[in-house]
């Protein structure tokens, strides 16, 4: 069953704190949020374009914290829903928030409007890197948040940054860990990047704020991506989705952006499997049998893991086979 999401943005409504690294205009190109009448054409416009037989349908309101908006508005905006959800041609609502802005009677609330996944601004389980990151926000929060999500069967998104302030390759690691023993179902990762006019660019201005590099933040990717795939959680996205300003140099002022960045990661989550091969002589040539999906990650973005393989071996040939498990792979001489 194919999966479409109708998001709909809601900018830094109810965010109580400025995190150092935001400024959502610059990261979506949106300022205001939709009114409830806009809503409704926004859902009619996607619901025209997709053939919701045999699809999974959700709408998605995403960017500000929606259970800390007045109760007033998020009625109204869950109403809107209701009508394609009685007939069948939306199955649910995501919603993300903040940690600190989910109780047991705003979940039963949410439960009854058809709300079906929550995703969750984490960003980081250590308590150091929070603070400096602006977050407002404990570990204690997002773990007794998640704890009630899940005992509530609601879907759990937990989202995580990457190279925050006081942030580490191992403290990321760690937070990865404890997003599995949260028992999420979905996460997202985004390495931190400098936006102009936030705190963050003051700090990188004075040389107070390092930033990842493309590759440091690629390679450590690469290791949460295995982590949570491996505890079968689903990496919905790596990396942000820009607006305008991040190419044409007017919102981004440092930090590994990269459009492709996620292809970028699974490029590299496919150099780290084939790196054995880089050991043994095998052949002068080889044949490497994917599942179809994993077909271009194992390649590479802009075939670079072919490219990497071709040091050690005269000629590489990649294959797809529906009967090699999503992940995994067959290698064998030609």
């Amino acid at each position: 069953m194919r999966h479409y999401n109708i998001p709909v943005f809601i900018p830094e409504l109810a965010c109580p704190f400025r995190c150092v690294y935001c400024n959502q205009y610059n990261i979506t190109g949106s300022c205001k949020a939709p009114d409830v009448a806009e809503v409704e054409d926004i859902i009619k416009k996607h619901l025209s374009t997709i053939d919701s037989a045999g699809s999974r349908v959700e709408v998605a309101f995403f960017g500000g914290s929606f259970t800390g908006l007045e109760m007033t508005l998020q009625q109204q905006y869950l109403d809107v829903v209701q009508p394609w959800l009685e007939k069948g041609l939306i199955r649910g609502i995501r919603i993300s928030t903040r940690p600190d802005y989910i109780t047991e009677e705003i979940l039963v609330n949410l439960r009854r409007m058809g709300v079906t996944a929550i995703e969750l601004g984490a960003q980081s389980l250590d308590d150091e890197v929070l603070k400096l990151s602006g977050r407002g926000h404990t570990t204690s929060h997002v773990k007794d948040a998640a704890q009630m999500i899940k005992s509530m069967g609601f879907e759990l998104g937990l989202q995580m940054m990457t190279g925050l302030p006081g942030d580490s390759i191992e403290k990321s690691l760690q937070t990865a860990r404890e997003i599995v023993e949260l028992q999420a179902d979905t996460t997202r990762i985004y390495p931190t990047l400098v936006i102009r006019d936030t705190p963050l660019a003051e700090l990188f201005k004075k040389g107070e704020f390092n930033p990842q590099t493309l590759e440091e933040a690629g390679s450590l990717c690469a290791r949460l991506y295995a982590i949570f795939q491996k505890a079968g959680i689903n990496v919905l996205r790596m990396g942000l989705h820009p607006s305008e300003g991040f190419f044409n140099g007017k919102t981004l002022l440092a930090g590994p952006f990269h459009p492709a960045f996620g292809e970028l990661v699974l490029t590299k989550v496919w150099q780290n499997k084939f790196a054995f091969l880089s050991d043994k002589c095998l052949s002068k040539k080889i044949n490497i049998e994917v599942n179809p999906a994993d077909i271009n990650a194992a390649i590479g973005h802009k075939a670079l893991n072919r490219i990497f393989l071709e040091r050690y071996y005269g000629k590489v040939k990649f294959k797809a086979n529906p009967d090699i498990v999503a992940g995994d792979f067959y290698v064998d001489n030609y």
